[in-house]
């Protein structure tokens, strides 16, 4: 049997290091009699050097000790950043960031709340600039800093009380009727949304081994978190394509670039959620079926909106093209195992044809006709 006895080194440093800065925050804390000590030792017990996910009893530590300590939360966040900051190992670093994950999703919505106000401030800082990528152990440096890169933007957004994760609108604008409310989905969460699933897309666990439970368990809530948003991520391009004709040019033109993007990131994710299910091990994450988005669909649209008059036919052949499927889902659905509803258009597996024929249509008031190129 082989021996790591540089882990093992490391591991026994790291734990000399751990029980040196906890024995110095007691002794300045009770020096000068302030009373957030615990919450510093709790943050520092909480982001060892062992390879391992954070364990619920310091996480239930900190937040009982931050409930019953008014004003305590900027403290928790800078105690949190200066432990980021000041490490080298890419362990604590992971285990720190970890820490800050669970504490955006295991809070009361005002802790939550409070949290992203020290963020805000400037008093939680999550930058990973201090540690350069390592030429022996390349992913494990570019996994950290995509994961706080995935935290910075996963700050602006809340858990409602449905449970689910919606993003942050401070602007607090409220919508009375179903199309603004339509508006708000397609042009203020849909890109929202498109930007939290690039974050989870850099995220991708490439190299990383079982017996790193560290970061198995990071990707693990970063997937959790995408799968709610991936729900929401299809709603909006529903609207989307329900509203398409009824745009302006301008607004066309806008939700065209947003269904590009759209086309590129449902392939990357489908990828990356099957490669997930492979190398991490974690069996209660109930994957989503991703249903990607065809480009020839998107750039019909895109040329039916350039073609389109005023003219009551051109506009009918034009939603018609905008109420046909626009996506095809993974193979294991395209062989039957349909888990949606049909009227979405994300339902069925249609590969978009663009048509040369030219179509005659019929005026009601006369002979004559008007030719037009069917998309």
């Amino acid at each position: 049997m082989v021996v790591d006895m540089q882990g093992k080194l490391r591991l026994a440093l790291g734990s000399v290091k751990d029980h040196a800065s906890i024995g110095k925050a007691m002794i300045n804390y009770n020096h000068d009699g302030k009373g957030f000590s615990d919450i510093e030792i709790a943050v520092l017990r909480a982001t060892g050097h062992d390879n391992g996910p954070i364990e619920d009893k310091y996480m239930h530590e900190i937040l009982f000790l931050v409930s019953n300590s008014p004003g305590s939360i900027p403290f928790l966040a800078e105690r949190i950043s200066r432990r980021l900051c000041k490490t080298r190992d890419r362990l604590v670093a992971l285990k720190t960031l970890s820490l800050i994950h669970r504490l955006f999703r295991g809070g009361s919505r005002c802790f939550e709340q409070e949290l992203r106000r020290a963020h805000v401030s400037g008093h939680l800082q999550m930058s990973t600039q201090c540690f350069r990528k390592n030429s022996s152990d390349p992913y494990s440096f570019s996994f950290l800093h995509s994961y706080a890169a995935y935290l910075e933007e996963r700050v602006g957004w809340a858990i409602n009380q449905a449970g689910k994760l919606e993003p942050v609108m401070f602007n607090g604008l409220e919508f009375r009727c179903y199309e603004q409310k339509s508006v708000d989905m397609v042009y203020r969460k849909l890109p929202k949304c498109q930007a939290f699933i690039d974050r989870v897309l850099d995220c991708q666990p490439r190299d990383i081994l079982p017996a790193d439970n560290l970061a198995q368990a990071a990707i693990g809530h970063t997937l959790k978190e995408s799968f709610q948003v991936y729900i929401m991520y299809c709603e909006g391009i529903e609207n989307l394509v329900n509203m398409f004709f009824d745009l302006t040019m301008a607004a066309r033109s806008l939700a065209c670039d947003i269904l590009k993007r759209a086309s590129r990131q449902s392939k990357e994710l489908h990828d990356m959620y099957e490669s997930c299910k492979r190398i991490i091990e974690n069996k209660s994450l109930e994957y989503p079926s991703v249903r990607i988005i065809t480009m020839d669909h998107v750039l019909a649209l895109e040329r039916c909106s350039n073609f389109m008059s005023t003219s009551s036919s051109s506009s009918i052949m034009c939603r018609t093209v905008a109420s046909a499927p626009i996506g095809k889902e993974s193979e294991k659905e395209e062989n039957g195992d349909m888990s949606c509803s049909s009227s979405t258009p994300f339902s069925c597996t249609l590969e978009t044809k663009i048509s040369k024929v030219w179509v005659v249509f019929e005026e009601d008031y006369g002979d004559s006709q008007v030719a037009m190129d069917a998309v």
